[in-house]
This record gives structure tokens, sequence and C-alpha cells, in this order.
């Protein structure tokens, strides 16, 4: 999974980056203070990218992408109220590589997150193999393999999987479902996350009391494991 190294200050704004990014299969990792980001600055090159608030509280967003240089050509994406062609030129020269102006169009922002980490459409996942069933994320259908029959699923169901996926081998906890899955709607119980795993056990388990993909992890959540 690829990682971002968000550093903004604007709380509401860093949500929504985070959220948006994250259901793009990007794990987000978020820094709210100059001071912090600027003594953690040899860390970078762990991330395939970050994105880079200018105006930040303690020290600048300018003053951290020049610390980070000395560590790190790992690419940077500058946010800025100040969008003016000079402040542009000014970033870029400091090492920056790319520079988006505030406000900005979340459809732009995560089309240039693409292009800097050098995500492209051939790497969306499709469809997956679980057991003898196959998958098709685009058409929201399960195929068991060899009968050819189909069965649908909710789009509920289809992202659950998506995550499952993407954290493959990986404990998911129950707040994370919540958070990715459910956002601003009403909070399901635990009960209803669990009648999700029960049932993808019915369907793709050949024994669903002793479960070879979906795993549960007491008091925390869950375990896909797809090898």
């Amino acid at each position: 999974m690829r990682k971002i190294c968000l550093i903004e200050d604007e709380e509401s704004l860093s949500s929504l980056i985070q959220m948006n990014l994250e259901l793009e299969a990007y794990e987000v990792e978020t820094i709210t203070h100059g001071t912090e980001a600027f003594l953690r600055a040899h860390e970078m090159d762990r991330f395939q990218l970050v994105i880079l608030d200018v105006m930040l509280p303690e020290v600048s967003g300018l003053t951290i992408c020049k610390e980070i240089r000395k560590h790190s050509k790992v690419p940077i994406l500058f946010l800025s109220a100040k969008g003016t062609t000079q402040d542009r030129i000014h970033g870029l020269k400091l090492g920056a590589n790319d520079y988006l102006p505030k406000p900005f169009d979340l459809e732009e922002l995560l089309l240039r997150v693409q292009i800097l980490t050098g995500a492209t459409s051939t790497e969306v996942v499709k469809t997956i193999r679980i057991g003898s069933y196959e998958v098709d994320f685009s058409t929201y259908e399960v195929i068991e393999i060899g009968s050819g029959e189909k069965q649908d699923l909710s789009k509920r169901e289809i992202e659950l999987l998506k995550l499952f996926h993407e954290r493959n081998g990986e404990v998911v906890s129950r707040d994370e479902i919540l958070d990715r899955l459910w956002q601003d709607d009403q909070f399901p119980s635990s009960r209803t996350i669990d009648n999700y795993i029960l049932a993808f056990r019915k369907l793709f388990e050949e024994d669903p009391r002793h479960p070879k993909y979906f795993h549960s992890v007491r008091g925390v959540g869950y375990k896909f494991i797809l090898k």
C-alpha cells in the first residue's frame, strides 16, 4: 500500500483529505505541527509522497521542505493559500515537485497525488479469488468457479471486501471499518459487522466454524488472510 505523509494544521481539511486518500487505498499519516514535521524530516523516505501545507504553526512548510531535501528525494506536493506565480516558483525552487493553491478541487488533488506516487489505473484490482469463488468489484458479483453461478453483493459488502483485500494479513479494527464504510451514516453495532463476517464465512469458507480467510480478533476486529 502506498504511504502518504500529510502535514496540515487545519483539522477539518486534514480529515477531509485523509478520508478521500484512504478511500483511494492510500495509507495516510498526519502531522499537524511544523516543529514535529521539521524534527521528523529525516523519516520521510519511508513515504511515497509528502503533502505539505506552506503556512504551518511554529515552522513553515518552506523550511520543512528544505530540511526534507537534505535527507530524501520523496515527492513533495505543496498546499498553500498563497497561489501567485511567484509563490509557486519559490516553492518549486526549494525542491517541491508540485504546488496546489487553496481552495482546490478534491478531484484535482487526487489526480496530482496519483501522478506523483506513480499510481496508474492498471494498479486497480478488479477481481480477487477467494477459495472457489471470484469476486468482481466492478459488477458487485461473486462467481462460483466451475459452475459459473453468480450471486449479487451489496455495495457495502463489496467495500468491506475491498478493505480486507487492501489490508490482507493485517488486523482491521472495528473503528476503521466504521470510519471507512459507514462514515456519517448511523453507526451499526458490533453485531451488525459480525453479521457481515458470518455471511462471508457462509459464502466463501468450506467450514465456516473453522475459517481459513475471515478471522475474528477478540476485542479488536478482524483479519482477512488470502495467500
